[in-house]
């Protein structure tokens, strides 16, 4: 009997492991380098975080020169000696010019809103950006922690391609789809001319004053689109297709960036708070709803604090929530229960203690756990209450019209 030989015969319990390993390494590699993942969940995350600093800004706009403008207590000198220290970026800080300020905060207001429209996402991605960061590393006393996830949020956005859906950019892909044409939007291109001429302009005047790796990201972010428009004039498919991959994988550690970001956040939230007495014997929420400045329905904050069923209901089960929300992750079901919950704490937040922008930004950071299917519906359902909108605006100007009204009454 030969014993190597019926010993080669029998197949190794190993074998069929690792072709399924290496299938599987494949195909998610395939799956994060052949598309953006989770567009809609960018999507909402794009829409949510635009609206919330544009009403910000747009609310605070009799305020802005006290809050980050010319008459600012943190004043000039003290915000260039700080910037100087830990090296943050903000436009803010070139001149302290009356019109330059007023350039910065209006012009952070119409890129927010333009990001919410989608109107050349990734350029006005970057000026949102580069607004936020300006505004917020101006004065860095004001603020909370709605606040500092905006400033976080908004730096990995520029890595998204947030506008794939639910965007005037993917209206205009498809209607170019629909009409046959192809090749780069003239707007665009002037945009970044336009970018590329008034950075030169900054920096040869000696007026742009930042740190060498920010004009090293912005040049870099540049010669990035002018790459990508040369790969379009050229109809050159493998750079396109390295370009693609290339932005894919950005998006996906940008999407990947948000996810760990809010992970961490209800993460040492919660444990912060069960090391807390504060939190242990309902100090932390009693105290807040006995402050005028958190309180703009007094009835109702003292009614909740006075009730101490409760108050321990809500601070046991806040902790519970926040500890518990990154292992629900693992649980599809368990998550989208406990998501609505979240936001609905959130919305609580922003009618009994007055942070409405806090209480934003915390909802549309919680929305990129949304399931796809309910984002989809989601699409669907506002798609078709705006289209009964434009019907019945058309309905009404056609009653306006005196010479419709007439053919109606003849007829």
């Amino acid at each position: 009997m030969n014993i190597e030989k019926d010993t080669a015969q029998v197949p190794s319990p190993f074998k069929g492991i690792g072709a399924k390993l290496d299938a599987g390494i494949s195909k998610g590699l395939n799956k994060i380098t052949g598309s953006a993942l989770m567009p809609y969940q960018a999507a909402i995350v794009r829409i949510g975080f635009a609206l919330t600093f544009a009403l910000y800004l747009i609310r605070e706009w009799p305020h802005r020169l006290e809050l980050y403008g010319t008459t600012n207590p943190w004043g000039f000198d003290l915000a260039q000696r700080l910037s100087n220290e830990n090296g943050a970026f903000t436009l803010l800080l070139w001149s302290n010019d009356r019109l330059w300020f007023e350039l910065v905060y209006n012009g952070t207001i119409v890129a927010s809103l333009l990001l919410l429209l989608g109107w050349h996402t990734r350029t006005m991605s970057l000026l949102y950006m580069v607004g936020v960061l300006s505004l917020m590393n101006r004065s860095v006393l004001l603020g909370d922690g709605g606040d500092t996830l905006i400033h976080l949020v908004a730096t990995y956005l520029v890595l998204t391609r947030c506008g794939q859906v639910w965007s005037l950019d993917a209206r205009r892909r498809e209607r170019a789809a629909v009409m046959g044409r192809g090749g780069s939007d003239p707007v665009r291109v002037a945009l970044w001319a336009f970018f590329a001429v008034a950075l030169a302009a900054a920096q040869v005047t000696g007026f742009a004053q930042f740190w060498p790796r920010w004009g090293l990201f912005l040049w870099g972010w540049l010669f990035t689109q002018a790459l990508w428009f040369w790969a379009e004039r050229r109809r050159s498919s493998q750079l396109r297709g390295v370009l693609d991959v290339m932005a894919n994988l950005i998006h996906n550690a940008g999407m990947l960036l948000i996810a760990a970001q809010v992970i961490i956040l209800y993460s040492a939230a919660g444990w912060f708070k069960i090391q807390g007495a504060r939190w242990q014997d309902g100090t932390a929420l009693i105290y807040p709803l006995h402050l005028n400045y958190f309180s703009p329905w007094t009835r109702l904050s003292h009614s909740l604090g006075s009730n101490s069923l409760m108050v321990t209901t809500i601070t046991y089960g806040t902790v519970f929530v926040q500890v518990a929300f990154p292992f629900t992750l693992l649980n599809r079901r368990v998550k989208n229960v406990l998501l609505p919950i979240m936001m609905t704490e959130h919305a609580g937040i922003a009618v009994i203690c007055g942070l409405p922008f806090f209480s934003m930004a915390m909802v549309f950071a919680d929305s990129i756990f949304l399931p796809t299917s309910f984002l989809r519906w989601l699409g669907w359902r506002v798609a078709v209450a705006r289209d009964d909108m434009i019907e019945r605006w058309r309905r009404l100007r056609r009653r306006g019209d005196p010479q419709t009204a007439g053919a109606g009454a003849g007829v």
